[in-house]
């Protein structure tokens, strides 16, 4: 096809409100935001650059009826060799009879043929499907024959096609009055609040910025979208939304869910800063973003000759459902605990030469007490240098002391450490997510309710005899009987400890069976990720048919598409 483009091109399917407008009074108060005035929309017209339904309209008294299609603008393609061509190519139909089709856009397909966009269109499939579409056989829009509704290129999903003129300003009228039940489905950032919700929040062009849409103070046209949260990533990351719009503004959805401060994952346009640092982030996940994470899931409108309703859903594509799946696909994030000396260490050192990433607590804490370490400045400040070495470390031994001596002391000093261990060990599972597993020793996991607050998937605990701990595993390390003791009574006894476990490893014998005990506790550790992933894939086969479901339920509660 040849296109005769100049600077830029407006559309709009005329409202029932609207019906009996004057053409150019309806394009000056369209175009009044656009920095157009009403001398430049009189000229168009009256140099034939207004159409409405396809054909050139050159009188500014003409009255608008509803549902009429008209677009002005000086980037129209001219008449004649403008028509698009016939593409084969691949499009599931949902629906189809004499007067409409229901069709699966993929993402990366443009609706229509339009200015910078080479093609080929969804028009193009759709004129080689159903040839009888075209304009000088329908009587339809050359450049858009069938088209009701548009998606942006990178959204996928259900649409609506007419293939006669009658059926198809019928559907261009009930969509310009809302009169149809449309839900999308996206992936945004973080996680709405409150989880259902809408947002009224009247939308016209970027005030700047000409290419993007925006919620404006001022001579914005109604936009209102209902959105609920149907699942939420681990650690608030991301969150599965269905969105019903009740108007069809350019971009709704995306300017709206930006509005209220979670845009979509991969809109580079409407959340720039959340698509960069998504970009940049050292896992899988980086790259499972390509486009905006946008689906039509659900279309339900009045069939233009019968007026029952015609309602089809559809699965998001493969792009979408992997980057859903990846998100809790995460490594298993085991906790290790037990008595001190009972054993965590060298378990800990057989998971390590199996290949698993290793965290310990205690390593952690010799970190920030060494000189220039976080842990030892915020204990130089609070403590007035007491417990300070001429080399900024902390002084162990005084500090241990004044711990034993008080439990003030030991409380504040907790206070100030177990922060730091904890976002120390929280970006060691962030850094190793694409792992299988993960382990972290952390002997006062337990006692500081990291379990209970989702910080591990799993507890492991040691179990070693008394005799053997305060024994021979003691007399090991060196360590005084009554500074074990200490230990002990700063934490819960063992029988607590391992009663909160989900596995226990036993450290009765030598260290040849603690080696197969780590053997034993990381084929635990993988069989858990496994029925995650299958509780993953069971939820997300159920969740769309189950959601479609509730809307079927919700639609007929309001009798009707609207």
């Amino acid at each position: 096809m040849t296109d005769t483009k100049n600077e830029q091109q407006w559309e709009r399917t005329i409202s029932f409100a609207d019906g009996g407008t004057r053409l150019d009074k309806f394009w000056g108060r369209e175009l009044a935001d656009e920095g157009v005035s009403r001398g430049r929309v009189k000229a168009w017209i009256e140099s034939g650059l207004a159409k409405v339904n396809g054909r050139v309209v050159d009188k500014g008294k003409y009255k608008l009826a509803a549902g009429e299609k008209t677009v002005i603008g000086a980037a129209e393609p001219e008449a004649g060799e403008g028509a698009p061509d016939p593409v084969r190519g691949r499009l599931d139909v949902l629906f189809e009879d004499a007067a409409m089709l229901m069709v699966c856009k993929p993402a990366g397909l443009t609706t229509h043929p339009a200015p910078g966009e080479p093609g080929p269109t969804l028009v193009n499939l759709l004129l080689h499907r159903w040839p009888d579409i075209a304009a000088d056989k329908s009587g339809m829009d050359e450049q858009r024959p069938g088209i009701v509704h548009r998606l942006d290129k990178d959204t996928s999903g259900v649409m609506a096609v007419a293939r006669t003129e009658a059926a198809r300003l019928k559907l261009s009228a009930d969509f310009a009055e809302h009169n149809v039940f449309k839900v999308y489905l996206a992936l945004v950032h973080g996680v709405p609040t409150p989880a259902q919700g809408t947002v009224d929040a009247p939308m016209g062009r970027h005030p700047s910025q000409k290419t993007k849409m925006a919620v404006v103070d001022k001579g914005g046209r109604e936009a209102r979208s209902d959105y609920r949260v149907l699942w939420t990533g681990p650690r608030g990351l991301a969150s599965l939304v269905a969105v019903r719009i009740h108007t069809g503004r350019t971009h709704q959805i995306r300017v709206h869910m930006a509005h209220i401060g979670h845009p979509l994952l991969g809109d580079a346009v409407y959340g720039p800063r959340e698509s960069a640092e998504w970009e940049r982030r050292p896992d899988l996940l980086a790259g499972l973003a390509p486009r905006q994470m946008l689906h039509a899931f659900y279309l339900s409108v009045f069939h233009p000759e019968t007026g029952e309703p015609v309602t089809r859903w559809l699965p998001p594509p493969e792009d979408f459902c992997a980057l859903l799946a990846g998100l809790p696909r995460e490594c298993l994030r085991v906790g290790v605990v037990g008595m001190p000396g009972g054993g965590k260490s060298a378990l800990m050192r057989f998971l390590g030469a199996m290949g698993r990433p290793c965290f310990s607590a205690d390593e952690c804490v010799a970190e920030l007490y060494n000189p220039g370490g976080d842990g030892a400045a915020m204990i130089n400040q609070r403590f007035g240098g007491a417990y300070t070495l001429e080399d900024g470390g902390v002084d162990k031994p005084g500090l241990f002391a004044a711990m034993r001596e008080s439990d003030q002391v030991r409380r504040e000093v907790n206070d100030m450490v177990h922060p730091m261990v904890r976002h120390r060990c929280e970006e060691f599972f962030k850094a190793h997510r694409d792992e299988p597993v993960a382990y972290a020793e952390v002997p006062l996991l337990l006692e500081g309710g990291w379990h209970k607050e989702g910080m591990v998937d799993l507890v492991a605990g040691v179990r070693c005899p008394a005799d053997k701990r305060t024994g021979e595993l003691r007399r090991l390390r060196n360590l005084p009987p009554e500074i074990l003791a200490v230990f002990d009574s700063w934490q819960w006894p063992e029988k607590d400890k391992l009663a909160a476990c989900d596995f226990v490893a036993d450290n009765s014998a030598g260290l040849d069976h603690l080696e197969r005990e780590a053997e034993r506790l990381d084929a635990a550790a993988l069989a858990a990720l496994a029925d995650r992933d299958r509780a993953t894939e069971a939820w997300m086969d159920g969740l769309w048919p189950g959601l479609a479901g509730e809307l079927d339920r919700e639609r007929a509660g309001g009798e009707g598409p609207a």
